[in-house]
């Protein structure tokens, strides 16, 4: 098969020929059909991730069919659509998978980061972190559900219920948020990177009735501000966006260090939060209510071939929606 390899930080990706895997006990192999691009993607290829497989086929955002079951697997035929998320394994026996915390697992392990994702024709899932898909989606439609779809609806969840909410970066993301949060009657204000009009528009296009530049203030206090854009600075400039009592979210992996800020903007009972991985009961969840909303996904659709090319256009930020590779 082929497959896109990550061998060493700061380099581009290898097109290799690799075997095609067998399924162990508890596996399931899967022909992929798209993966999604994501901006933890473009992290471990920069090298802000620690300790990653080596080498490692990225990708934690898989479309694909059931090739062939391991020992013991049941709940799945050959052929069924399933969608393969970021959280590829986890212990089951720690506090946290006792206690339904599974995304806090410490010997938790992660698709296209510890363990081979979706940039390649096939790959290898824990059976257990596999979820269907719906077939009333296209394969690279359906792509960015499995992560910023995933990780999105676990930070709106954070982000509490209704009123007024701000989304710091408006991307992969956020564009599926927005359909969410619209959905669910929120008030939907929109930061961006300064002058980005494109950015402005899309959001405008999406239901935010008000879209600026990340530096500026909102027309109201927010209830609560999600950040999905990994810079450290977004931090103190959305809690004095919110309003007493108001919450923050930080959505990403990975950030740049926040800067020091007075504790009047915290006071208030005001809040900071950041989201950890996800877990199976909101795979299950969003998967289900996203055909519901209906959440709509905007990609641009490139060959496996062009992954170094697809990391390059979200880390210039030169991406409308999401970036999906597919098998052809």
């Amino acid at each position: 098969m082929r497959a896109m390899l990550f061998e060493t930080p700061g380099k581009p990706l290898r097109l290799a020929e690799l075997p095609v895997p067998h399924p162990g006990p508890g596996e399931v192999l899967v022909k992929v059909e798209a993966c999604g691009v994501c901006r933890t993607d473009l992290h471990l290829v920069d090298g802000d991730l620690p300790d990653p497989k080596s080498p490692v086929v990225p990708g934690h955002e898989i479309v694909g069919r059931v090739a062939a079951l391991g020992e013991g697997v049941t709940g799945f035929t050959p052929g069924a659509r399933v969608g393969i998320p970021w959280l590829g394994w986890t212990c089951g026996t720690c506090r946290y998978c006792r206690a339904g915390r599974e995304n806090l697992c410490g010997k938790a392990l992660f698709t296209g980061y510890t363990r081979d994702g979706g940039y390649a024709e096939f790959t290898l899932a824990d059976a257990r972190y596999c979820f269907p898909v719906a077939e009333g989606y296209g394969a690279a439609e359906a792509a960015p559900l499995l992560c910023a779809g995933l990780i999105g609806y676990r930070s709106l969840r954070m982000a509490g219920e209704g009123g007024t909410l701000g989304l710091y970066g408006f991307g992969a993301a956020a564009h599926i948020v927005a359909q969410v949060a619209r959905h669910e009657g929120w008030r939907l204000f929109a930061f961006v990177k300064p002058g980005d009009e494109a950015a402005k528009a899309f959001a405008r296009s999406l239901g935010a009735e008000w879209a600026g530049d990340s530096d500026e203030a909102p027309p109201d206090l927010l209830d609560a501000a999600i950040i999905y854009a990994p810079a450290g600075p977004l931090v103190p400039a959305a809690l004095r966006a919110v309003a007493p009592g108001g919450r923050v979210v930080c959505a990403g992996i990975h950030m740049s260090d926040i800067p020091s800020f007075p504790y009047d903007i915290l006071w208030r009972e005001r809040s900071l939060h950041s989201v950890a991985n996800l877990t199976r009961a909101d795979g299950e969840e969003f998967l289900a209510l996203a055909p519901k909303v209906p959440v709509v996904t905007t990609v641009e659709t490139l060959p496996l071939e062009q992954a170094n090319e697809a990391l390059a256009r979200l880390r210039d930020g030169r991406l409308t929606g999401a970036a999906v590779l597919v098998m052809e």
